[in-house]
């Protein structure tokens, strides 16, 4: 794939977004071009200079943050410390509102990766006026079954890689939801629960083929918070993303 030269930001910044949070931002490209913002995976991966040259630095605005809670942002996920009950998928769109209003930015071209993509999908939903394309990678919505297939679908896939991530769980608690097992690891206030927790999600790349390590992450990120939550996914309770064959609404013009 073709990629533009490599930029760097002409500005960037802290944002306080609330909750004792402040997120990072930068913009790269031409000030006057065509707005788009850039949505990580993970969740919890932050932003790299790769997405900046997916986008022709001459007629792009680049918008490119850390998520609430990762990279350069603070407090980051990663502390045990660390309020996760307000890093959530509201938490987040509200975040990217924020950010639109104090860039100026009237409408912008929303880019997503995996993760990103199903902030992408949900930020377009509930503020359609502020989106004026939705480019997305790596597609995902959040759903159960989703969830189901980065936790045991894919232990079939690489059976000694999900050996250790279940391995780390009492054995009571191997045969349920793992998500929910591995979030009450994570989230113990006893540390030694909260690093086996992490250690069994970061054990998962660990002499498997490519692509093992899509089982999970880091300690606290971007394992499960947010996007692999105890009562579901990052969506719940929230109207669902449209699937095939689902009214999508009018596209913004």
């Amino acid at each position: 794939m073709a990629l533009y030269p490599e930029t760097e930001p002409y500005e960037h910044g802290m944002l306080d977004v609330g909750d004792g949070n402040r997120v990072y931002w930068e913009t790269c490209g031409n000030p006057r071009g065509k707005p788009a913002v850039v949505l990580h995976g993970g969740p919890g991966s932050g932003c790299s200079p790769f997405p900046r040259r997916l986008f022709d630095p001459a007629a792009y605005r680049i918008v490119l943050l850390d998520q609430r809670g990762c990279g350069r942002s603070t407090p980051h996920a990663s502390a045990y410390d660390t309020d996760m009950g307000v890093n959530t998928t509201a938490h987040l769109i509200a975040d990217l509102e924020l950010l639109r209003r104090h860039l100026g930015i009237e409408r912008w071209l929303v880019w997503g990766v995996s993760w990103g993509s199903v902030l992408g999908l949900r930020y377009a939903q509930t503020h359609p006026h502020a989106v004026s394309e939705l480019v997305l990678t790596a597609v995902a919505t959040g759903s159960h079954a989703e969830v189901e297939l980065l936790t045991r679908g894919l232990g079939k896939i690489f059976p000694a890689a999900f050996a250790r991530f279940v391995a780390e769980l009492p054995e009571d608690r191997r045969d349920g939801n793992l998500a929910a097992a591995y979030h009450r690891l994570l989230e113990s206030p006893d540390p030694a629960d909260a690093g086996t927790g992490g250690a069994g999600l970061d054990r998962l790349g660990d002499g498997d083929p490519p692509g093992t390590a899509a089982l999970g992450g880091t300690v606290r990120e971007p394992g499960l918070p947010p996007g692999l939550r105890p009562h579901g996914h990052a969506l719940l309770g929230q109207r669902p993303l449209p699937g095939r064959g689902q009214r999508r609404g009018r596209r913004p013009a």
